[in-house]
């Protein structure tokens, strides 16, 4: 049921019979099929709409952990047999060529929540032709998207302005991790991250990867939310998108806490996996097994093992 005119039909069909979303895509989220009425109809229709984008976009290990929230568990396997039997299979990416891991050393990980911050930049455009500069702040650790900031325009002051509420609201980060773009080497910032004792993490030029937290965020951004949606506006833009951002920390399963969300992982404190733990480990655990971030010096540097990284 990937296809367009295939979903339509399963919704129509499901109308006729007066089903429930669940029933006609498989799913746990219990949304009923109506037509709007009225102004709240409407809102309530295009709510019910995001809901089903989204769920059109999980695998069956993700829909099964909604199952399990409604009471209805079940091993791996026969959610997947259920799965392909009602032919909700998400199209595969294409394989990427993989470079050696001796060639893409890793940075330094988080050990903790509130350690490292990751910070990027997502473009879209509107219906009307309004661009979309979207500032999305996640945290390395518990995966949770802190910000998305959504503008036209977003300088170096708009970037400290978001930080700076960020962190009035849950205290400074030991690093903040970002590419080169000129919003987060400009003196301005830099200045800031001093004056709060944060230092920088900037990674190499063209090795993505060394972000690679901002990069899955960003990723699943794109796919659940800025895919699915047509924005009439800037201002509708905003609403939506965080609403999205809310989903994700409160609802949306993450594999690598051990399909909680990242708000449950940070409220039930759960400790980190072993070291390279994957797969049944890493969910045992809760989450992927991290190296001790490196504290900053009072002069805004990294250091470890007596060699200074400057930021």
């Amino acid at each position: 049921m990937v296809s367009v005119p295939a979903r339509r039909q399963q919704v129509a069909y499901g109308r006729e019979l007066g089903a429930g979303l669940h029933a006609v895509l498989g799913s746990a989220i219990n949304v009923e099929v109506s037509q709007p009425q009225g102004e709240e109809g409407c809102t309530r229709g295009r709510a019910d709409d995001r809901v089903v984008g989204a769920v059109s976009r999980y695998g069956y290990r993700r829909i099964r952990i909604f199952l399990d929230r409604d009471g209805h568990a079940m091993s791996p396997g026969r959610a997947h047999r259920l799965w392909r039997t009602a032919r909700l299979q998400v199209p595969r990416k294409r394989p990427r060529k993989r470079v050696a891991a001796a060639a893409r050393p890793r940075p330094q990980a988080p050990s903790g929540p509130n350690q490292v911050w990751s910070y990027d930049f997502v473009f879209d455009h509107c219906a009307n032709g309004q661009q979309l500069k979207c500032l999305t702040v996640t945290d390395e650790f518990t995966k949770e998207g802190l910000a998305i900031d959504v503008d036209g325009r977003i300088r170096s002051a708009r970037v400290i302005e978001v930080l700076s509420r960020l962190v009035s609201d849950r205290g400074a980060p030991a690093v903040l991790r970002s590419d080169n773009g000129p919003e987060f080497v400009s003196k301005a910032l830099l200045s800031w991250t001093v004056a709060q004792g944060i230092c920088t993490a900037l990674i190499e030029p063209g090795k993505p990867w060394q972000n690679g937290v901002a990069e899955s965020f960003n990723g699943k951004f794109r796919d659940e939310c800025l895919s699915l949606e047509w924005f009439r506006s800037r201002a509708e833009a905003k609403v939506l998108i965080e609403e999205w951002r809310r989903h994700y920390n409160e609802v949306r399963p993450h594999s690598s806490l051990g399909y909680l969300t990242p708000n449950a992982f940070v409220t039930q404190g759960a400790r980190p996996a072993p070291r390279h733990a994957t797969g049944r480990d890493a969910a045992v655990h809760r989450a992927s097994a991290p190296r001790p971030v490196v504290q900053p010096s009072p002069r805004g540097q990294m250091q470890q093992s007596g060699e200074a990284v400057s930021s």
